[in-house]
């Protein structure tokens, strides 16, 4: 039922206490999606530059892995392949950007050390070893930051909407309820003195 049909000084009251909790809400939400839009932006930033530095590495890695592929052969260099440690060592930990948990990956960059004998490959397979794992760690960082950068996009279009909601429904129609009650009240009010001087000018004509 409208509460405009119940135009009462309370009904006026909680009206104007939910407009204004409403404006509150737009404006809190506002300040929200800008920083998590700030901090997407800026990891966005990050992601690009570390994705260049990928490619980057991967080309190098894969053309000093064809130098050894040619120096000692493919099936000598998978043999030494299997010899390589399998990194086990991330943990996943959270942080919390305006309530937005986001992931934080535990993870200590080491120099990478080889597990082969040094001594009996060329330096190509070596350099491919060294720049592989520089892949490895970079790809981590990377993946940290396409995850956050997902979560912090899905919280900034529930944010939005929610925001949408509020300025474009919520704060017009209790800006509307405001105003219909006000006009009814101050309606009854002018009546209401109407009808007391119409009394008065009674009693005056009877005492006279």
């Amino acid at each position: 039922m409208d509460v405009t049909l119940f135009a009462t000084k309370g009904n006026l009251i909680a009206a104007k206490n939910s407009l204004k909790l409403s404006k509150q809400g737009y404006d809190l939400l506002d300040k929200k999606r800008n920083i998590l839009i700030k901090e997407m932006m800026s990891l966005i930033e990050k992601a690009q530059s570390i994705q260049g530095e990928i490619d980057g590495k991967y080309r190098e890695a894969y053309a000093s892995l064809q130098r050894a592929n040619i120096s000692i052969g493919i099936s000598e260099v998978e043999k030494i392949s299997r010899c390589t440690h399998i990194e086990d060592g991330i943990d996943l930990k959270f942080r919390s950007v305006m309530g937005v948990e986001i992931p934080s990956i535990d993870y200590e960059e080491k120099k990478a050390a080889t597990e082969y004998d040094f001594f009996t490959t060329p330096s190509s397979l070596d350099d491919a070893f060294l720049k592989f794992n520089e892949v490895k760690n970079l790809t981590i960082r990377l993946a940290e930051i396409e995850n956050s950068v997902y979560r912090l996009a899905s919280n900034i279009k529930k944010t939005q909407k929610r925001a949408n909601s509020l300025k474009n429904i919520m704060i017009p129609r209790y800006e509307k309820i405001s105003s219909d009650i006000q006009n009814v009240l101050e309606e009854k009010e002018r009546e209401e003195f109407t009808r007391l001087k119409v009394i008065k000018n009674g009693k005056n004509k009877q005492k006279n």
